[in-house]
C-alpha cells in the first residue's frame, strides 16, 4: 500500500477551498443560525434548518464514490448531519478500524462593536482573513472533513471508513448530542480514532493539537439580611451588609490575595508528560500575558509563560461572572439591600469530578456558623467534567509529526485549553479506547464568540491537508 503523493494532496485541497468551500462558507455565515441557548425558537425561526440543508447539499455534491449523507432528526433536539464514507484503497472489508470526524454548525450570537464595514452576518474577506460569525468556529469543519477524505483518493492514498458527524448544539454545552449518539449505536463499532476539528491553534505556522479541557462549575451563591430594603440611614451599622458577608464566603474558596483555590477537591495531580509539554511550548508563545487586552497598570498572574499555561489548562480558578440585587448606578437609592445573588464561575482542572467539586463548594459555602446567622443558599447550576486525551500510540504520535510537517513545515504542538467543550468528555466516554486528536484554526486575533471573528483561510487548508496525511497513516499503521 503506497502512501499518499503529498503535492498532489496538496493542490487537491488548495483548489477545493478556493473554489468550493470559501463560497460556501460565505453563504454559511450569512445564515444566523444561532445555537439553541440563545434562540429558545430555533426550530421555528428556521435559520438552523437553512444551515443543515447547505451544509448537507455541499456534502451530497462531492464526488466520494460510496459516500451517503443524511441528516439525523430526534423529536425535540437539534439535528446532525452524518456522513458515512466506506473505506478506500484498503484490502479489508467495511469491519475494520474507523475514524469518527467531528464538527459542529450552530453560532454564538452576534454581539456588538463589529468594527465598522464587519458584521456578524455578512462576509468580507480581507487578504487571508475571512471575516463574520461562525465560519472559523465551525462552519469549516464539515467541508474541511470532507475535503481531506477526498484529497486522500486524489493522491492515491487510503483510508479506513469515515463517519462525519456535524452537529448544532455544540455553543450550548452539546445538549443534543447524547442522545444523537445513543441513536448512532453500533454505526461507532471499530471507531479507534476521533479527529475533532473545534479548536484553537497558538500560531498559525504548525499543527497544533489539543491534549485536555477544564470543566466548568457555576453556583448560585445568595445572602439575604432582610424580607425587604430599607432606608440605609436607620439600618446601616446595625444590619449587616449582604454584600460583605457574601466577600467573607468568598474567602472561604478562594484567596482575595492570589486567587488561589481553597477547596482541594478542585485541585488535581498534574501528569508528568502534560508537565512536560507545558514548558516545552511555553518558549514557542512570545509573551503569553501579552496577549489579553490589558487595563493601563495592570499585572499579571504568575512569572512566566510555564506558571501561566499550567495555572490556566491544569488549574482552578474562579470568577464572579454576574450578580442580582445591585441596582445600576443611575437607580441605586440609599437603601441596605435585602439580598445579593452572585454567579460563581469556576474552571476545574481535566481530571477533576465536577460533582465532587460541586458538592465540595456547595458545602463550604454553606457550613455553619454562618455570618451574622445570614440565610445563605449555595446551589450548583452546572458541573461539567474536563476531559484529558490518552496517551498517543506511537503509530499516532509519528503520524501527528510527519501530518505537521507535510502541511506546515514544522512539528506540531501540544497544549491543554483552559475552555470547557462538553463534548469531548461525551465522545470520551463514548469511545473510550480511541485515540484522540483535536485541532482546529482559532489562531491568534480570530477572537472566537467575539466581535471580527475570522477564519485565516491557509491555516484551513494547511489543517485539511494535515487531516488528510493523518486518515492515510490511520489506514496504513
Amino acid at each position: 500500500m503506497n502512501s499518499l503523493a503529498a503535492p498532489t494532496a496538496r493542490a487537491h485541497v488548495a483548489e477545493t477551498w478556493a473554489k468550493d468551500i470559501v463560497p460556501a462558507l460565505c453563504d454559511f455565515i450569512r445564515i444566523p443560525n444561532v445555537s439553541v441557548a440563545f434562540d429558545p425558537g430555533w426550530a421555528e425561526a428556521g435559520h438552523m434548518a437553512l444551515a443543515v440543508k447547505l451544509v448537507a447539499d455541499w456534502l451530497r455534491a462531492r464526488p466520494i464514490e460510496g459516500a451517503t449523507v443524511e441528516v439525523q432528526e430526534i423529536p425535540g433536539c437539534t439535528p446532525v448531519v452524518l456522513v458515512d464514507v466506506p473505506a478506500y484503497g484498503l484490502d479489508r472489508d467495511g469491519d475494520g478500524p474507523a475514524v469518527l470526524l467531528y464538527g459542529h454548525l450552530d453560532k454564538q450570537p452576534p454581539l456588538a462593536e463589529w468594527r465598522t464595514g464587519l458584521g456578524p452576518w455578512e462576509p468580507v474577506r480581507e487578504g487571508e482573513r475571512l471575516y463574520g460569525r461562525g465560519g472559523a468556529d465551525d462552519g469549516y469543519a464539515a467541508f474541511a472533513a470532507l475535503s481531506a477524505i477526498e484529497a486522500v483518493r486524489a493522491a492515491g492514498g487510503a483510508h479506513s471508513r469515515c463517519l462525519v458527524m456535524i452537529e448544532a448544539s455544540e455553543e450550548s454545552g452539546s445538549p443534543d448530542l447524547p442522545a444523537h449518539l445513543d441513536r448512532l449505536g453500533d454505526r461507532l463499532a471499530g471507531t479507534d480514532l476521533v479527529i475533532a476539528l473545534d479548536s484553537w491553534c497558538w500560531s498559525y505556522d504548525r499543527l497544533w493539537v489539543t491534549t485536555s479541557l477544564r470543566g466548568l462549575l457555576g453556583v448560585e451563591l445568595t445572602v439575604e439580611v432582610l424580607t425587604e430594603g430599607v432606608h440605609s440611614g436607620m439600618a446601616g451599622g446595625v444590619v449587616p451588609s449582604s454584600f460583605r458577608i457574601l466577600r467573607r464566603l468568598l474567602d472561604r474558596v478562594e484567596d482575595s490575595a492570589t486567587g488561589k483555590i481553597l477547596v482541594d477537591a478542585l485541585h488535581v495531580d498534574i501528569p508528568e508528560d502534560r508537565l512536560r509539554q507545558i514548558v516545552d511550548v511555553a518558549a514557542d508563545l512570545g509573551d503569553l500575558a501579552a496577549t489579553y487586552p490589558w487595563a493601563s497598570g495592570v499585572e499579571p498572574l504568575g512569572t512566566n509563560n510555564a506558571d501561566r499555561l499550567r495555572a490556566r489548562t491544569w488549574e482552578p480558578a474562579l470568577e464572579v461572572i454576574s450578580a442580582e440585587g445591585l441596582p445600576s448606578l443611575q437607580s441605586g437609592g440609599n437603601v441596605l439591600r435585602p439580598k445579593t445573588t452572585a454567579g460563581l464561575s469556576f474552571r476545574l482542572p481535566p481530571s477533576c469530578d465536577a460533582a465532587v467539586a460541586a458538592r465540595a463548594v456547595e458545602a463550604a459555602l454553606t457550613e455553619p456558623p454562618m455570618p451574622h446567622g445570614a440565610a445563605v443558599t449555595a446551589k450548583a447550576t452546572t458541573a461539567e467534567g474536563g476531559w484529558a486525551a490518552p496517551p498517543l500510540a506511537p503509530w499516532l504520535d509519528t503520524a501527528v509529526t510527519a501530518a505537521s510537517q507535510a502541511a506546515f513545515g514544522a512539528d506540531p504542538r501540544y497544549v491543554g485549553e483552559g475552555g470547557t467543550i462538553p463534548f469531548m468528555g461525551m465522545l470520551g466516554r463514548s469511545l473510550p479506547d480511541a485515540q484522540f486528536v483535536i485541532t482546529g484554526v482559532l489562531g491568534p486575533g480570530s477572537n472566537a464568540h467575539g466581535p471580527n471573528e475570522f477564519l485565516h483561510i491557509p491555516t484551513g487548508e494547511k489543517v485539511t491537508e494535515a487531516v488528510a496525511h493523518l486518515l492515510d497513516a490511520h489506514a496504513r499503521r
